[in-house]
Order: C-alpha cells, then structure tokens, then sequence
C-alpha cells in the first residue's frame, strides 16, 4: 500500500473527442446488433476524419442488419454527439462500409457445439480495481475529470451554452497525503468554442463546472488552473483529428491508477472477453471493497481463445485486506462463473447497453434499470461476507 504524499494525474476525454466519436459509432452498432438479436457477434472499427467515417470489422448476424441500416446508425451517433460543422457534420459526411462476414475459424473456436462450452473470443489478460476514494469506488484524478466534461457536456446539449463545441479535454492533478487524496493541485481544461469566444468567457464557463464537481475546497490556485492553453480551440473533433476506435484504453477505466490488459473495449459484443471479462473484474473487485474485505482491490483475469474457463484469477488488495488475501480468488470463483457463457449471463450482458459507456468511462457509473452497467452493481456483497463469516 502505497502511503506518503504524491501527486497524481488522469485525463478525460469528452464525447466529442475524435477517438470517442469512433467509440461512439462502434459501440451503436453493437447496440444495433443486439437488438436485432442478443447471440449477434460484433467486432467493428470506426475510423474518423474531415468529414469522413470508414466502418471496417466482423460481424455475425441477422440480414435485417442491412448496410443502410448500420450508415443510419453512425449518422445518428454524430448527430446525438453534436457534430453539425462544415468539417464533419452528421448529414453530410461520407460514410465507407467496409464490415464483412465474421471467420469462420474464430466461430468455431467460440461457439459451444457438443459438450464444448462457449470459449473465449481471444486470449489476453483483463484487469479490474476498486478503491474507497469516491462514491463510485473510482480513483479520484479519473473520477472528477470525467464529471467536469460530463457537466459541460449537459449544459452544451441543454443550450445553455451554446457556444461550446463537441470536443474538450480535462486533466485533473491530486495530491495525496498518506494515501488519500486532499486537493487539486492543478486543473486542465480544453475544450472547443464557436469563433468569436474570448479566453476569459471560456475560462469562467469552465471554473463554474470544475468547482461544482470538485470537492469542496479542492480546487486548485488561479495560476494551476489552465483552460485552452493554446489559446483558440475553434477547429476540433475529427476534423482537427483523425479518430479511431479503443485509442481511450486508461480514459475508459481507471486514468492509469490500475492495471490495463490492453484490450479495448468499444465495438466488441460481449463474447469478447477483452470486454466482458474486465466488466467481471471490476464487478468482483468492487464487491470486495463493498462488502469491506479491503479498501482497494486489484483483479487480474487471463483466457485463451476457445476455452471457456479462466486460465487464472489473481487478487490483490495492496496491504489493505481485512481477510486472507490468498482465499479470495477461490471465494470469487465460488460465487461467479467467470467463463464467457457465465459473464454474460451473470451480468445480462446480452442487451443493447453499449453507447452509453462509449464515453465519461465505463466504471465508476450507476447501475440502470435497462441492465446498463450491470457491472456496477453491488450485490455479491452478501455473499462475500458469508464466504469470510462475516
């Protein structure tokens, strides 16, 4: 357990961000998909430029899915985000279909036949963590700059600040003091602006939403506080930059305070474990530091393509567990099948609840009555406790 006093920084990207408007894209059309039918199997890729989206990937599902169907979907994903600018507007923008039949040898390396169980979509390693320094069992840097962006996001699509554009950036640094953080040492804001806007106008639209999302006196000094550094941010999304899908790996989880496996996430149906199995393993280490087994929790799950089970489950609750350490990956599988059949059907994952992680991160957020970020719920708790006698 790391003590002491340090600073630590993460960075958020808003939903309008090149690389989040292809998450966007991709994870509609998952969403697509599944509503058409819960088995479908996606692997989609978006890529964004100048008024420009290329769709390339796998897919596995019903005719009624048809090319026109999926070059609406992306148009309406750009239009939900904001994007109506001469450089990438929702109506206007070209849109190259490239998506194409999934292998063969992939789907039957997958697909449950016989007394094969379903296997795993590909090998790699996932990892979940959970921490007692927010309300949503986040890490506080990646926490509080998602809600900045989250809040300037609501007051851009209310209209009551319309001069704000689609695509922003906040990077928010905190000093810890015996492992806990305290106070903003600095706080960096950019984000897009209609031509015409002043630094200063921009600068105290933004203060308004850091210092209603931090805590209370947390807010770092005036001269730490940077908003659009570079001094103009009218040009921005992908036409300033190209995009491209699972570019936000640390954005989408934990802002570098935990362990990333490497997959991304967006536009990957949950077959695929480098999705599924990392929603598993923040599910069970939040529950772990719900049920006060320890105050941070890191979980580490591995796979191999075709097989079903998990090759490995490590735990670690960096010297903060309140019981034995080396009991808790068997208590974890005790109480959760952790094979990719077991994810999904655990979690519910079957449903189209995907765009809405596609930005803001895909932890950290309240469990939704659709079965969105079921992930996040808090009912394993019990059980634990019971598992541990307490």
């Amino acid at each position: 357990m790391r003590l002491g006093s340090y600073l630590f920084t993460s960075e958020s990207v808003s939903e309008g961000h090149p690389d989040k408007v292809c998450d966007r894209v991709s994870d509609s059309i998952v969403d697509l998909y599944l509503s058409h039918d819960p088995q479908s199997r996606i692997a989609v890729e978006t890529l964004a430029t100048t008024n420009r989206i290329v769709l390339a990937g796998e897919v596995r599902g019903p005719a009624s899915v048809t090319p026109d169907v999926i070059e609406e979907v992306a148009r309406q994903a750009v239009r939900d985000i904001g994007y109506e600018q001469d450089g990438f507007h929702w109506k206007n923008m070209d849109v190259q279909n490239f998506i194409h039949e999934q292998s063969v040898d992939i789907a039957q390396g997958v697909d449950a036949a016989g007394n094969k169980d379903e296997g795993a979509g590909d090998q790699g390693i996932m990892f979940g963590y959970a921490c007692k320094e927010t309300d949503g069992y986040m890490p506080a840097p990646i926490f509080y700059s998602h809600n900045i962006l989250r809040s300037l996001a609501e007051v851009r699509h209310s209209g009551e600040e319309p001069g704000l554009g689609p695509d922003a950036k906040s990077q928010v640094t905190l000093e810890y003091v015996d492992g806990k953080p305290v106070r903003a040492t600095s706080v960096v804001v950019s984000t897009q602006h209609a031509e015409g806007m002043d630094n200063d106008q921009i600068r105290e639209i933004v203060r308004r939403h850091v210092e209603k999302e931090l805590p209370q006196g947390w807010m770092c000094s005036d001269d730490e506080f940077y908003v659009n550094p570079t001094g103009r941010f009218v040009i921005g999304g992908p036409d300033g930059d190209a995009g491209l899908t699972g570019r936000k790996i640390i954005v989408d989880t934990y802002g570098g305070a935990a362990p990333h496996g490497g997959g991304a996430f967006s536009g990957k149906d949950p077959t695929k474990v480098d999705r599924s199995a990392a929603y598993a393993a923040r599910y069970l280490a939040k529950n772990v530091v719900g049920a006060g087994l320890a105050e941070r929790c890191t979980i580490q799950v591995s796979y191999a393509i075709g097989v079903s089970k998990p090759l490995s489950l490590y735990v670690n609750t960096h010297g903060t567990g309140q019981v034995d350490e080396q009991k808790l990956p068997a208590a974890l599988m005790d109480i959760m099948d952790l094979s990719p059949r077991g994810i999904r059907e655990h979690l519910a994952l079957n449903k189209p609840v995907y765009a809405r992680t596609a930005a803001y991160g895909h932890f950290g957020r309240r469990p939704e009555g659709d079965g969105g970020f079921s992930w996040e719920r808090l009912d394993l708790v019990d059980n634990l406790k019971s598992a541990f006698n307490l």
